[in-house]
């Protein structure tokens, strides 16, 4: 019986605290990253009159149609570039403040832009819209980068994965609030709109009361602030029990590691062969992401489901039916990356949007000469959404905490961050040209991309699933042909290996 207790100890649990810790970071910034992508699709319309009466109660002239456009287009991208801003703070917030506190600091960007938005009608001004959400963008960015890390850092090894994939779940679940917000009978009408655009600020002021009360990262306050005590402290709260020295052990263990490197800058981390392959594996799974069309397939939903003969009015409830499947496919995720493990998810999700990319090109080439064609255009989007919903969305982030020890970690977040929203930048910049040079066949170039990103998958990219850090970190030592984690230090040899703890 004592042995079992002891094996249960190993494996770690799902407490409340950590259940909680979890919970609340997500929502109050996960949520929002999803819930800002949305949340400006319904209203757009009512939004760009809005900015054409304003200007007309300035100047006595409406905005003609390309200037109208092209100011909405910098409304939607500001977002994307804010994200890439608060990717590049992502480094220096999480090592001068923690990965908790960099969190708590990073409400401030949702918090204003929030009460700006809201407050922009009754100001008559679009510009204050336009800064906010540069600003929810820079929340985002950051979001997107240190949640992921705060909760692989908080978890138990056998329960990384699942803990890792519930940020992407709030996002998914942010984008399906807004879509239902922004129905035209709820929230999407001239009255609703800048209180949709303001709720966004309800989730941070929730974390700004509640994250204080949960526990800083044990890697964090080990490593980085050398306090072992508050970190063994930190971690009998998250485990529910006392005897934590068997992972304070792995912890400082991998401190020990890393003694030799200090701190590795952005820089010094393109420079250094011992990180070689997690660093390509970032930047190749970051851009597969965002490159294989996700938020293009989003955008082209609404056209298909016109054609397929959905009625516009019903065209916002299919969308949202859409925005539900994301949701589910993602609870799925939690539940089956502990048991699949990160590197099938990625190859089914690659796979499964590869295959829908195909067949939805054939069907958009086919629409208007074959009567049922639209309803397999409909059946594809759906498939896409399924198969980026259980691996290309949750999952890398989930691998940058885990192929990256603590002093590189805030540099590759930043890395991965940057490629992330450059890359989703670069998408819904360029596809409306590419769509307009191809017509039915733009998705062929998001084929290509998937299976680009299967196959270097497939070659390159190990399974993490139920291993330390330190492990992972061996797996990448071989690939990278070096003979120790840090080859700066060469007593570092002597160090025993890790034994898996399962």
């Amino acid at each position: 019986m004592e042995q079992q207790d002891q094996s249960m100890k190993e494996e770690g649990r799902l407490t409340l605290v950590l259940a909680l810790a979890t919970l609340i970071a997500a929502f109050g910034s996960s949520f929002q990253y999803g819930y800002n992508v949305a949340a400006v699709n319904s209203p757009a319309l009512l939004m760009q009159q809005f900015y054409n009466e304003t200007y007309y109660s300035r100047t006595g002239e409406f905005i003609e149609d390309f200037p109208l456009t092209l100011l909405w287009s910098v409304t939607v991208s500001m977002f994307p570039f804010g994200g890439f801003i608060g990717s590049l703070l992502v480094g220096p917030l999480v090592n001068k403040f923690g990965r908790k506190g960099a969190l708590l600091f990073n409400n401030i960007f949702s918090i204003v832009p929030a009460i700006l938005m809201g407050c922009s009608k009754v100001a008559k001004s679009f510009e204050l819209i336009i800064i906010s959400r540069l600003l929810v963008g820079i929340c985002a960015g950051l979001s997107s980068n240190v949640v992921p890390m705060y909760l692989g850092e908080l978890a138990p090894k056998n329960l990384r994965g699942a803990l890792g994939v519930v940020p992407q779940l709030f996002i998914t679940v942010g984008i399906l609030v807004a879509q239902i917000f922004g129905l035209r009978n709820l929230l999407a009408n001239v009255d609703g709109w800048p209180i949709l655009l303001g709720l966004t600020g309800v989730p941070a002021a929730l974390q700004l009361l509640l994250l204080p009360f949960f526990p800083e990262s044990p890697r964090y306050l080990l490593i980085q602030k050398k306090d072992e005590e508050a970190a063994k402290k930190a971690l009998q709260t998250l485990r529910g029990w006392d005897s934590v020295d068997r992972e304070v052990a792995e912890i400082r263990q991998e401190d020990e590691a890393e003694k030799a490197a200090g701190f590795i800058s952005v820089l010094k981390l393109f420079r250094m062969r011992s990180l070689r392959w997690q660093l390509l594996s970032v930047i190749v799974l970051m851009a597969g992401q965002q490159l294989s069309g996700v938020n293009a397939i989003y955008y082209y939903a609404d056209q298909i489901y016109l054609s397929a003969g959905v009625q516009e009015e019903h065209v916002q409830y299919v969308t949202a039916g859409t925005g539900a499947v994301n949701v589910v496919m993602t609870i799925c995720a939690v539940f089956v990356v502990e048991l699949l493990g990160r590197r099938l998810l990625l190859l089914l999700g690659f796979s499964i949007c590869l295959t829908a990319c195909c067949v939805l090109t054939a069907a958009l080439a086919l629409q208007d000469t074959v009567s049922w064609m639209p309803y397999v255009s409909i059946v594809c989007v759906i498939a896409y959404v399924i198969g980026h919903a259980l691996g290309p969305s949750p999952i890398p982030a989930l691998l940058i905490t885990e192929i990256f020890l603590q002093s590189s970690r805030p540099s590759a977040f930043m890395v991965g961050g940057s490629v992330h929203w450059l890359s989703n930048f670069a998408v819904g910049l360029i596809f409306p040209f590419i769509q307009e040079g191809l017509g039915p066949y733009s998705f062929i170039v998001f084929a290509v991309i998937c299976l680009l990103t299967t196959v270097y998958i497939f070659l390159i990219v190990p399974e993490t699933k139920a291993k330390t850090f330190i492990e992972i970190n061996q797996i990448f030592t071989k690939m990278n042909k070096v003979s120790e984690v840090h080859p700066e230090k060469e007593e570092l040899k002597e160090l025993p290996p890790v034994t898996s703890e399962q």
